[in-house]
């Protein structure tokens, strides 16, 4: 276990230092590292590392990922920096072309939005129950181009917090940045992570 800039890291699997390949998870609102970490022990694989940041007092922002951008400060901006230095950190032994970002929920949605912003060549972007942060209607001109990158979003069809529409709208903002876009909208699930979910992530990986 490591922290950095004071978040507590949970790692898994192979030490970074002799690993070929990550995946960095991302929990949701109110759940922890561990708890997101059951996802990498599902799709372990020898020599990968995995590590799941844990956010202070369980939230990476106070407001839902809809509100006004302004009203998730100075949060949102310390949890893309945060992810920022822990992509650093990964990349100083693996590249980026062999990092799978991926969250759940909150954490779908500060992955899609770090990986939109830092558009390039990932291994994968994975949006579990997430959509890109601010309100309906929000400027989705992102520079760059994420260079064919896989990315998956699965999501309920009626999910509470993350509206159908905002799962689509990322998917076309990840199509239109150069992404392969895989979705899958699950009828009537409840805000969970399902069995076929995890079976796509574990195929993302074994394409690494």
């Amino acid at each position: 276990m490591a922290v950095a800039h004071g978040q507590r890291i949970v790692q898994g699997g192979e030490p970074l230092a002799s690993a070929r390949a990550a995946m960095i998870l991302l929990h949701g609102r109110g759940a922890s590292a561990e708890d997101i970490m059951t996802i990498a022990s599902e799709v372990q694989q020898p020599g990968w590392a995995y590590l799941a940041p844990q956010a202070a007092g369980s939230a990476w922002y106070p407001n839902p990922f809809t509100a006004p951008l302004e009203r998730n400060e100075p949060y949102l901006s310390a949890a893309l920096d945060m992810l920022s230095n822990l992509v650093g950190r990964v990349e100083a032994t693996v590249p980026a072309q062999r990092l799978i970002l991926l969250g759940f929920s909150q954490g779908a949605c500060l992955t899609l939005e770090w990986a939109a912003r830092h558009a390039r060549r990932y291994g994968a972007v994975v949006g579990l129950s997430g959509g890109l942060i601010g309100p309906d209607g929000t400027p989705r001109d992102y520079p760059g181009s994420v260079e064919g990158t896989p990315a998956f979003l699965g999501c309920s069809d009626v999910d509470p917090y993350i509206g159908k529409d905002r799962v689509i709208e990322a998917s076309e903002v990840f199509k239109r940045m150069g992404a392969e876009v895989t979705v899958r909208l699950y009828p009537g699930m409840a805000h969970t992570v399902s069995g076929d979910e995890i079976a796509a992530v574990r195929a993302l990986v074994e394409s690494i």
